[in-house]
Parts: C-alpha cells; structure tokens; sequence
C-alpha cells in the first residue's frame, strides 16, 4: 500500500486493540470506508486472539508492550514504511487491576511496586507513544491523538478517595496530554490531543466493578466507541489538550 494510491483515505493507529475498547475501536474503524488502513497493537497474543482473527486486508498488527520504548519506535518505523501520516492514534492501554494487584481502599494498601506498576502502564507509556509518534502527525490534515483516560484521575472531581496508584496515574496522564498537546501546536498544528472518559464500560477492567453501576450506565463496548468517536469528530483545534467525557462535556483537571 501507497500514500499515493490511497491518498483519499484516512489512517489509523489503535494501541491496545487487543481486546475491550481498544478491539472496539478496530471494528468500528474497519467498517468505515473512509479508512484505508488501521494499525493495531496488542501486547499478550494469548488476549488477543479475537483481534488476530480479523481477515479484512486493511488490518496490520503488531505486538508491542507500551512500557517499552524500543518496542514503541519498531511499530512506528514500520508504519513508516507505508505512510508517512496517520489521522487517528487511539491508546486505549491501560492498567486497574492485574493478577494480584487491585486498587487501594486506603494508605495502607500503597506499595512501590504497584505504584509504579500504574504509572508504567497508565502515564509512561503514553507519553513514550506521544514521543515516537509525532512524525506521523505532521502533516496538513486534521488529526486525532486521543487517550483513554478517567474521570476519577480529575482531581477537582475526587470527593471520595481511595484508587491512589490508579487516580493519580491517570491525572499524570492528563498532564502529559496537555503538555505535549502545548509543544504539538507548535510541530504538528493540525493534530488535536486529547483525554477521554469512556464511562463505565462492560470490559475486564471494569468486570470487578461493576455491581454497584446501574444498568444504564454501564456501556457496551459498541456504545463507548461509538459515544467516543463522536465526541472526537466533533472536535476543534481550539479543544487540543482538553479532558472531555463521553458524552462531550469538559471535565474539570
């Protein structure tokens, strides 16, 4: 595939498209004929056999873990290799809970090691992506950088505590987009970065969760991406570096 045989269609990068509503985002992508080729990561293959089982030509996927920067910069470069410009990157990593690890009710939960365990995952390696990804989004068209981030990660919003590592890992990554969405008004002017609350969403990252959510605001995946996807379409310039919910409203740092 060529830049110059396909250069009415958009592209797309989707990170963690594994599984949840980074494989929601994949499949919605796909069935927009707008889209010439979408890009996907997964870290484990053994998670992400529903993503590898897809058969339309227009998927690549790579394995990567986020956390690694070398491996970040080997996808980049070999999208490279076919485009030099991408009209939507999509990270949709992120870490609440794994194997024995859970959110703390209280200090006495907080340790090191999980500590940093939540800010690799959800706030590093966002940011590396931010880094290596930059080439792509220089260019003349509208863009869309856009995290998944949470609303429990606002600080203004916090009235009830508890999920330190996961809370302030997010509100690290609210930060980084905002900053990087700064230097990027300066080096690609057309893209617009943002964070997004996706709602209380039917995934593995909600599963433990999800007794207290009253049925009609826990989301299928369908609806998040779907509710997601409009929220960025409809998007200026002048919202780059904003936290916005899935229902398009702003959300206070």
């Amino acid at each position: 595939m060529s830049d110059k045989d396909h250069s009415f269609l958009k592209t797309a990068l989707v990170v963690g498209g594994g599984q949840g509503i980074g494989l929601g985002f994949v499949r919605r992508l796909l069935a927009d004929d707008g889209i010439g080729r979408v890009y996907a990561t997964y870290r484990r293959v053994e998670s992400a056999t529903e993503l590898l089982e897809i058969t339309d030509s227009r998927l690549c996927c790579f394995q990567m873990d986020i956390t690694d920067e070398s491996q970040i910069a080997a996808v980049i470069q070999k999208i490279q290799t076919e485009t030099s410009t991408l009209h939507y990157v999509i990270n949709s990593v992120g870490v609440l809970h794994e194997g024995e690890m859970q959110p703390e009710k209280s200090l006495r939960h907080i340790n090191s090691e999980q500590l940093l365990r939540y800010f690799q995952v959800n706030s590093i390696g966002a940011i590396l992506l931010f880094k290596q990804v930059q080439p792509l989004l220089k260019h003349g068209d509208r863009s869309i950088l856009a995290t998944i981030s949470a609303k429990v990660g606002s600080i203004g919003d916090n009235q009830v505590g508890g999920w330190y590592g996961y809370r302030a890992s997010k509100a690290a990554l609210n930060m980084f987009i905002k900053n990087t969405a700064i230097e990027y008004k300066r080096t690609c002017p057309q893209a617009i970065l943002v964070a997004l609350h996706p709602g209380t969403t039917d995934t593995r990252l909600s599963l433990p969760f999800q007794r207290n959510v009253p049925p009609d605001k826990l989301f299928s995946v369908d609806r998040t991406v779907g509710q997601l996807l409009a929220v960025m379409d409809g998007l200026g310039i002048s919202d780059s570096g904003e936290f916005f919910s899935w229902d398009g409203s702003r959300l206070p740092w």
